[in-house]
């Protein structure tokens, strides 16, 4: 070392002392590092988890005896409020702090009364940091209290008090306590709450806490009703409903519950137990663990101690039942897991988990207590059900079959080719990276586009694989039939799972991307590869591994300008066209009223919007022009038709209006039974429409009717588009919104992509391939139970319920590509 790098080396240690250490203090941790005590930021983990922590908290008020009844409430401003009929969060003065006990509890970590043991036997909220972490990170918290016959509140912003405590009112007969707090744009890159991860949260809450009513309603639909979800059968009822589009193997779910003691230095407490478990004829497993309420989606000691149980007792009981054929091929724990479906909750306190998000219970005492309430619940449950007995067992032998199949299919697969089974398949284009958390596969269709994509790849960490021929449809295949597959079986191979079996240390790559035409081919080859890993590997797409790419759909060229802007979709593409329109144009209202600029844009693009659910509509009445008028109007308003005067006047307000908007036909109309009786002439041809209050219910009519007001605003009389001075009087949606982009289309050539092939390597990297630019769809699996049933039902053997799916389902579908 130099004499100058000795100068640096010990200036920098000499000034290196105790003012250089940083404490944070109250909730600045959580702020600062968000992501440890909430989960991920950017994707709607962590939002949602806002919602859980406060849930769990009232619920641990359920758990001790103090509440039966929550409700969570998803308002109209991106604010989520949970109340229940607990006892209330103490307001007293807390004498240690020297402020209020709420303050405490809102405010700093580790401060509520889960580390009292008299307070909660068993708690989700082990760590004590749920509310303040919501607090820290909300832009607003509100708190109302409802305690000792008095109401108070308290209120927050950005985890500072805005609104001391204070007492507002009376509360007699009544106890609980009410949050309200809207995540914070500066700590979520999304704050918009989806209501259906939510419910199913708090369904499954209803069914681990039997008794305990839970009401959701999502008050930012238009005519939201709540939904009641309480389940007196617990998780029998909860796996049930898992099994709902399954053939079961038993008639009734087995049930095991039970309580044990341990003790930890000393000290004894209880370990509840409750199991539910059945069979079903598939060959997928289901299980389910909770600790507290709170779910394990990694599992832990609970389910360890599950395993061990049911492979020790059916075991031992397959022993005299199996013959001496059937015993030749040893069972093993996972063939008694194919078609099982399980729910396993336990309840203690102080659980020890792996993080403050909870996804895997350490605490080792849970083995034991599992194993043995297990244990003696199906041994009782074999010796008194032997017919069904007999059933599950011979289930697990077939298994054990296939699988004994499927190894001999490897080695005689091995054998012929002469590969070891740590080989590549030769049609991958491997990555240099070797850490699978950085590195990425692109499943793609066809050798032309195999093609380009290995060209255009960054080989450092991507890597490529062509697949040619169809996709095995693996809701009707053995794990023998796949493995003999030439495409699922080097796809299998190039990821690291030869065996179709799911290891988390031999995948290879923590982002797999499928990436297909976009046509119907393109989509079929996509279906068939989701429902593979859907069915194969469910924790790929549970782990947030498996994405589909979203290629541009269309290139946009000026004139003879080299230069190709991309459009991800139509709507992309819409936006970008109606920008253009906008220098060029402007509306002009009944009241004299002139719009343009960005205030023209958002009009055009919401012109968009409600043309397309006017169209959705009018599958409905099948003439476009009048179902656009009974938009415009209100007049299939659903007071009109509880009124016959109001219905008789609307049939001869869209009498009025219907000679305009249909040129060359004359109208009557009237009020009958209730309904609107239309009448049209043309060309001496009469034809009648009649519209009734059940188009209503219909969600295209329901959205359009919330947009009421900006439809008879400008369409009802019409309004002037002026484009390059041009005048043209319009009176729908539809009109304005083509006017638009005829304008914004002039001088530009737009191509549609349908083939990934079409494109170039460079292309390919500039629109699907670079980290930077590119857009993928991550998949998730939000509730296991319909999607197990949608994917049974549309990839299934059986045709009549596809069929009642598709024609169920046929009217919500807006764009279909043939």
């Amino acid at each position: 070392m130099t004499t100058s790098e000795q100068g640096l080396a010990t200036s920098a240690v000499s000034s290196y002392d105790a003012n250089d250490l940083s404490v944070l203090h109250g909730l600045d941790a959580v702020k600062m590092r968000p992501g440890m005590y909430i989960g991920d930021t950017d994707s709607g983990a962590g939002l949602h988890h806002m919602v859980y922590e406060v849930v769990d908290n009232s619920i641990d008020e359920a758990l001790a005896g103090h509440a039966d009844s929550v409700e969570v409430t998803l308002n109209k401003d991106g604010s989520c409020t949970v109340s229940d009929n607990g006892r209330g969060i103490p307001v007293s003065m807390n004498e240690a702090e020297g402020r209020p006990g709420i303050e405490i509890v809102f405010m700093e970590l580790h401060g509520g009364g889960k580390f009292n043991q008299n307070n909660y036997k068993v708690s989700g909220g082990l760590h004590g940091v749920g509310a303040s972490v919501v607090n820290a990170l909300s832009s607003f918290l509100i708190c109302t209290v409802y305690r000792d016959n008095k109401e108070y509140r308290i209120g927050f912003k950005e985890g500072e008090i805005t609104e001391p405590l204070a007492t507002i009112g009376e509360a007699k007969r009544r106890s609980g306590t009410s949050v309200t707090f809207k995540p914070s744009p500066k700590i979520f890159a999304m704050t918009e709450f989806q209501a259906d991860v939510i419910e199913q949260r708090l369904r499954q809450l209803a069914f681990l806490n039997s008794g305990v009513r839970i009401v959701f309603l999502d008050k930012r639909e238009p005519d939201a009703k709540p939904v009641d979800l309480c389940f007196d059968g617990g998780i029998a009822e909860m796996v049930r409903h898992h099994d709902r589009s399954r053939e079961v193997i038993i008639e009734r779910p087995i049930f095991a519950r039970g309580e044990k003691d341990a003790s930890i230095d000393g000290v004894t407490f209880p370990i509840g137990v409750e199991v539910a478990l059945q069979w079903n004829t598939g060959d997928h497993e289901r299980l389910l663990c909770f600790t507290n309420n709170i779910p394990q989606r990694d599992g832990g000691t609970h389910l360890t101690g599950f395993k061990t149980a049911l492979t020790r007792s059916m075991k031992a009981y397959a022993d005299d039942v199996l013959s001496s054929k059937k015993k030749k091929i040893a069972l093993e724990g996972r063939d008694l897991l194919e078609g099982l479906t399980a729910v396993i909750s336990v309840k203690l306190p102080n659980p020890k988990f792996s993080s403050q998000t909870k996804d895997k219970l350490t605490s080792a005492e849970v083995d034991a207590a599992v194993s043995s309430v297990v244990s003696d619940t199906l041994k009782t449950w074999l010796d008194e059900n032997p017919a069904e007995a007999k059933k599950i067992i011979f289930k697990a032998a077939d298994a054990a079959a296939a699988r004994e199949a499927a190894r001999r299919a490897r080695e005689a697969s091995k054998k012929k080719t002469g590969i070891e089974a740590t080989s590549l398949p030769g049609k991958l284009a491997d990555c240099q990276e070797k850490r699978p958390e950085l590195s990425e596969l692109f499943i793609v269709e066809g050798d032309s586009a195999g093609g380009s994509a290995k060209q255009g790849r960054d080989r450092a960490f991507q890597a490529i694989l062509p697949l040619r021929g169809k996709v095995l449809n693996v809701e009707r295949a053995n794990i023998t039939e796949i493995l003999k597959n030439d495409q699922l079986g080097t796809l299998l191979t190039a990821i690291g799972l030869p065996s179709g079996e799911y290891e988390e240390g031999k995948l290879r790559y923590h982002k797999i991307v499928i990436m297909t035409d976009a046509d119907v081919d393109g989509s079929h080859i996509r279906t068939l590869l989701i429902t593979f890993f859907q069915r194969r590997a469910p924790e790929i797409i549970e782990k947030g591994y498996l994405y589909v790419a979203q290629p541009p759909l269309f290139g946009v060229r000026q004139g003879s300008s080299q230069k190709i802007d991309y459009m991800l979709d139509e709507e992309a593409l819409e936006r970008h066209l109606i920008k253009r329109s906008i220098p060029s144009a402007r509306v002009e209202t009944a009241d004299g009223a002139v719009i343009e600029g960005e205030a023209l844009f958002e009009l055009g693009m919401k012109c968009s919007m409600l043309s397309k659910m006017i169209d959705t509509a009018d599958r409905f009445i099948g003439l476009p022009a009048l179902t656009s008028c009974l938009a415009v109007t209100g007049a299939w308003h659903p007071d009109v038709f509880d009124d016959p005067q109001s219905l008789q006047m609307a049939a001869e307000f869209v009498v009025s209006q219907m000679p305009h908007r249909m040129p060359n036909t004359r109208w009557r109309g009237a009020a009958r039974d209730g309904k609107l009786e239309l009448t049209w002439r043309r060309k001496g041809i009469e034809s009648t429409i009649t519209v009734g209050k059940e188009i209503t219910d219909e969600a295209a009519v329901m959205s359009l009717l919330y947009s009421l007001e900006l439809l008879q605003q400008y369409f009802v009389t019409g309004v002037n588009v002026v484009i390059d001075d041009e005048v043209t009087l319009v009176g729908s949606p539809a009109e304005l919104y083509h006017l638009l982009r005829k304008k914004g289309e002039a001088g530009l050539q737009v191509s549609r992509y349908k083939g990934l092939g079409e494109m170039n390597p460079d292309q390919l990297w500039e629109t699907t391939l670079d980290p930077a630019r590119r857009s993928l769809l991550q998949l998730q699996t939000r509730d296991a139970a319909t999607t197990d049933e949608v994917v049974s039902i549309l990839m299934g053997n059986d045709v009549e319920p596809r069929k009642e799916f598709i024609i169920s389902h046929a009217k919500q579908v807006t764009n279909i590509d043939i």
